[in-house]
């Protein structure tokens, strides 16, 4: 099992011991425990170590700078740049820029990045009842683009448009694998594809960082046309709502539904959504279950033990169908973490989370740790 140190775990650990104390560099002191009350802008760096057979010691980081277009409007809200990089041992790399942009009184609202990746994943099939004796080890390359804007058309209310494209290409060295025998795996080797459709969003949350009440529901319809080595037509469908409920001063209660739908008479199994990642549905490998359609909730208690620590537990449950969803197949995860607030002013935390999921006959059960900037949802 692939294990994830970072640094910044031991900082929240003796947060309380140091942080009122000059044994810290100044700018550590800065980024992780000074409290600014002030709307300047902010920048964290969180380091990332790991290490795994298949890729040997992997090192990088990743990088949040964040700030206010209108510093003198209480209602504008928080913008950010996030960077992630990362080089392994074997010659693998894994590179992003991303950026959420919201305009003063959040008139328009601005996302766009890109990202590359040069890195194996597990391959097990398709479906929702995949086995790990099928596991096959791919080599993955993918270059990805993607731009949105919205602008608020009434109170909560946003409408805006999607587009961006993307380029897969993947290698493997067992040619009698389900990689290649399955015959639901569809266009195998890759392609490059663009897309671009309408999106409709309403966002009634009263923090965009750390929401305690409001909702948030987001739709989107992406028209993909294949362009090069890929001969597809279709679509992405995919519709998101959470809800926040202050159940106390210090106690938040959260609920995220999430439905995608690969639309089209053909299914590239890299565009076919996939359960399991740092946000829903943690303690599953990501892609280990796939197929044309997702269906997945979750609900959180978030609870601040102080201004600088909070605690979750999270409960949920998904599947992936091909066409007719099945209670009955439901899989379910549950887990919980820690959260530490560097910026008090913003709401903005690391947060380390660790998901327990589906025990599958004859296998260990289903497990992942997380480290990641920012709420799950």
């Amino acid at each position: 099992m692939k294990k994830t140190i970072t640094t910044l775990l031991i900082f929240i650990c003796v947060q309380t011991a140091f942080s009122q104390t000059q044994l810290l560099p100044k700018f550590i002191r800065k980024m992780y425990f000074d409290k600014d009350t002030t709307k300047k802008s902010s920048f964290v760096i969180l380091p990332v170590l790991s290490s795994a057979p298949e890729t040997g010691l992997e090192a990088g980081g990743a990088g949040l700078y964040s700030f206010y277009t209108d510093t003198a409007s209480r209602y504008t809200r928080v913008s950010n740049i996030f960077g992630y990089a990362t080089l392994t041992t074997k010659g693998q790399s894994r590179l992003s820029l991303s950026t959420s942009y919201w305009t003063p009184q959040n008139k328009y609202h601005i996302t766009g990045g890109v990202g590359y990746i040069n890195f194996p994943f597990d391959f097990y099939g398709i479906g929702n009842n995949t086995l790990k004796a099928n596991t096959d080890r791919i080599g993955q390359k993918r270059l990805k683009v993607n731009f949105a804007a919205e602008t608020k058309v009434a109170d909560n209310f946003y409408v805006g448009l999607v587009a961006g494209g993307d380029h897969y290409s993947f290698s493997d060295g067992r040619p009698n694998s389900i990689f290649y025998t399955d015959p639901q795996v569809q266009f195998r080797h890759g392609g490059t594809s663009v897309y671009i459709g309408p999106s409709l969003i309403f966002d009634s949350r009263n923090n965009n960082t750390y929401t305690t009440r409001g909702a948030l529901i987001t739709s989107s319809l992406q028209l993909i046309k294949g362009i090069s080595g890929l001969d597809y037509k279709g679509g992405f469908f995919n519709i998101e709502y959470s809800q926040f409920f202050l159940l106390t001063k210090k106690l938040v209660l959260g609920i995220d539904i999430q439905d995608q739908s690969l639309v089209g008479g053909q299914s590239p199994f890299y565009l076919m959504p996939t359960m399991g990642n740092d946000e829903i549905m943690r303690g599953y490998y990501n892609g280990r279950y796939r197929d044309r359609n997702l269906l997945v909730g979750q609900t959180e208690l978030r609870y601040r033990l102080t201004e600088r620590i909070g605690v979750v537990g999270f409960v949920g449950t998904g599947e992936v169908f091909n066409k007719t969803f099945t209670f009955a197949e439901l899989k379910p995860n549950y887990g919980g973490g820690l959260r530490y607030f560097f910026d008090i002013e913003k709401g903005l935390s690391i947060r380390a989370d660790y998901g327990i999921g589906q025990k599958v006959a004859g296998e260990a059960r289903q497990s992942g740790f997380y480290v990641g900037l920012g709420q799950s949802f």
